[in-house]
């Protein structure tokens, strides 16, 4: 399964150590850090454990569950201006926008 990375890929302490509680509990313990698609992988997941992991990830954690719908891919950025004094785009606001706008699409 998968946990769409938040914007510029910035993790906070608090909230890797939830993510790596929760999959050592309800999974394997095993990830793949920003896999082909930037979203966080969750490797191993038994059926009977997705909703727990769904309900934790999106009502505990406030996580948006990426996705790879036939429509269009979960949208990943760059740092961009948090980052690099010479940016000339605001980088996460575009990915945060589109996020937003292609819900539907996304999922």
């Amino acid at each position: 399964m998968r946990d769409n990375q938040p914007a510029g890929k910035y993790y906070s302490k608090d909230f890797m150590k939830k993510l790596c509680d929760l999959w050592d509990f309800r999974g394997s313990g095993v990830t793949n850090m920003h896999g082909s698609t930037g979203d966080i992988i969750l490797l191993g997941q038994t059926t009977k454990q997705l909703e727990e992991v769904f309900w934790t990830l999106k009502l505990d954690m406030a996580q948006d569950m990426g996705g790879s719908g036939s429509n269009l891919r979960t949208p990943s950025a760059c740092m961009g201006q948090s980052r690099w004094e010479y940016a000339c785009y605001d980088t996460n606001a575009l990915v945060y926008f589109l996020t937003k706008e292609y819900q539907d699409e996304l999922h």
